[in-house]
């Protein structure tokens, strides 16, 4: 048995860095809030003291809502040290859905923050706290430390805090044991629960160094715009800059104008984004520049830029290095896998379009439904996965994660090609893929056409119902500032650049996606 917990990452940068500042919350106000290393390890031990005192036990689950504040690092730190496992939920989660993932999860205590009036995420996790069962504590995170509770009949974390030592003995855990439940998005069926193991958390937050040449001397300042309860976030910033002593810059929602003021102000050098906020930050940039925004100061400062979640249009991805100087890395992952299993070579030339290599002690192939090697260059298959990444199981759900993993390899549902080198490209999600008259469509083949055109911004491509053709192709399209065409004209266009079976036959213009609250186009959503 080798003993290791994930808290680790924590503790040992507040005993070297001790005095480092480890998280800067910046208000809306203007004013930021800054906690050294010892600080966030002393409050995380203070909450893993309540924990104990409240009969939470190693193994226990214990639920987290709480969006990019210091709250969620301290709370999060301190579930681990008390030996628990960690359940971070998504804070757009209503009542009903709250219930369900407490109950699905076996949750014993549930923290969660007071909300705004636009996103009351406290009456909802409490609504959804009374109607589960098992869930014995309810704590409410304040963002003040006042005595009174904003919810009628609870307690705030500080409250329960009150009095708990600033020093705790981590628990030993195994490193297999569970660190964390993240719950999937659930785009078909009710979201399962990825077990992950506290060392495919490490291996995965300790991956900063050859992936993007993290340096505990030089440490480096993260922009943390993507949600902390979504495996991206939680691991390649805020695990990933612990693990190098870096420092965490939180914004709890992303705003392109309010993400680029602190790129300059707090001298960002690593950011992480999805493909829709880099479209975001490069829309938002001539305004910016309008009043005087300087974008060659942050690109004096910004060291790494990285892509992941869903595919980075290639015109962004242009656009981007054109402006700030840096070429975007492009990684490849999914809860399941901790979630980073491939991702381009930092210092290299970047393949634009690409995945990357898999990351060291990960490996990477193509497969059929039945599991068989698809072999070839340019052959296209279903990306499967294996290494130290992968995922104990689906918590509770034997043959779902019968179905998910073979002989150690995990299939990940995304279509995807390999070129002679080895590099790895998506094509698509299986269940996005349009078959149009007995032709596969890979809707991100389209959407990469449509935003060359210069009137288009944004395309998301799907598939809607057809009466001879099973499925036709349909394109919902954001125009750029100030540009205009027709349907007639796009729809013209498209089929001078596309084979007769790709180029869509319906455009829809609108102002805005629907997106998940990790900046994902909801696909589902369109019709």
């Amino acid at each position: 048995m080798t003993t290791y917990n994930l808290a680790s990452i924590l503790e040992d940068s507040a005993a070297t860095y001790s005095d480092r500042t480890a998280v800067v919350f910046a208000g809306a106000d203007g004013q930021s809030s800054r906690l050294t290393y010892t600080e966030v390890n002393a409050f995380s031990n203070m909450v893993a003291n309540l924990l104990a005192a409240r009969g939470i036990q190693p193994g226990d689950k214990v639920a987290l809502t709480c969006p990019n504040l210091p709250y969620f690092t301290v709370v999060y730190f301190g579930i681990l040290k008390a030996g628990a496992t960690v359940v971070p939920l998504n804070v757009l989660l209503r009542g009903r859905e709250v219930a369900y993932h407490l109950q699905d999860s076996d949750a014993k205590a549930y923290f969660c923050f007071q909300g705004t009036p636009e996103l009351p995420m406290g009456e909802a996790g409490y609504a959804g706290f009374k109607e589960s069962e098992g869930c014995e504590h309810f704590f409410v995170i304040t963002a003040g430390l006042g005595d009174a509770s904003p919810i009628e009949g609870t307690e705030t974390m500080a409250q329960a805090m009150g009095g708990q030592p600033a020093e705790f003995e981590t628990v030993a855990t195994d490193e297999d044991d569970t660190a964390v439940i993240l719950y999937t998005s659930g785009t078909t069926g009710q979201p399962k629960g990825a077990e992950l193991r506290h060392r495919n958390m490490r291996d995965n937050a300790l991956s900063g160094e050859p992936l993007f040449g993290a340096d505990a001397d030089n440490p480096d300042t993260y922009l943390c715009v993507l949600p902390l309860f979504h495996s991206f976030g939680q691991t390649v910033c805020q695990n990933g800059a612990f693990a190098y002593g870096g420092t965490v810059v939180m914004l709890p929602r992303f705003e392109a104008r309010a993400a680029l003021d602190l790129m300059k102000k707090e001298r960002i050098t690593f950011f992480a984004g999805v493909p829709t906020m880099y479209w975001g930050l490069l829309g938002a940039l001539e305004g910016a520049q309008a009043d005087g925004f300087d974008v060659a100061e942050v690109a004096g400062h910004l060291r790494v830029a990285v892509a992941g979640g869903s595919a980075l249009p290639v015109e962004v991805h242009k656009e981007f290095e054109k402006r700030f100087g840096v070429t975007i890395l492009e990684g490849y992952g999914l809860s399941e896998t901790s979630p980073v299993a491939s991702f381009s070579k930092y210092g290299e030339p970047v393949r634009v379009g690409s995945i990357g290599l898999p990351i060291p002690g990960v490996e990477m192939k193509l497969i059929d439904p039945e599991w068989n090697v698809v072999e070839g260059a340019d052959e296209i298959g279903e990306i499967a996965i294996k290494g130290h990444n992968i995922m104990k199981g689906y918590y509770n759900r034997p043959e779902a994660t019968a179905d998910a993993i073979h002989d150690g390899w995990f299939r990940s549902g995304d279509l995807g090609r390999r070129d002679e080198d080895g590099w790895y490209y998506i094509v698509d999600r299986f269940k996005d893929m349009i078959i149009r008259g007995g032709y596969n469509v890979y809707p991100r083949e389209v959407e990469e056409v449509l935003m060359t055109h210069p009137a288009v911004s944004l395309a998301a491509v799907i598939g809607v119902p057809h009466e001879s053709h099973g499925e036709e192709i349909k394109a919902v399209v954001i125009l750029a500032d100030g540009a205009e065409v027709s349907e007639d004209e796009l729809l013209a266009w498209g089929k001078e650049q596309m084979a007769n079976y790709k180029y869509p036959r319906i455009v829809q213009f609108v102002d805005a996606l629907p997106m998940t609250s990790t900046g994902k186009i909801l696909k589902r959503e369109l019709s």
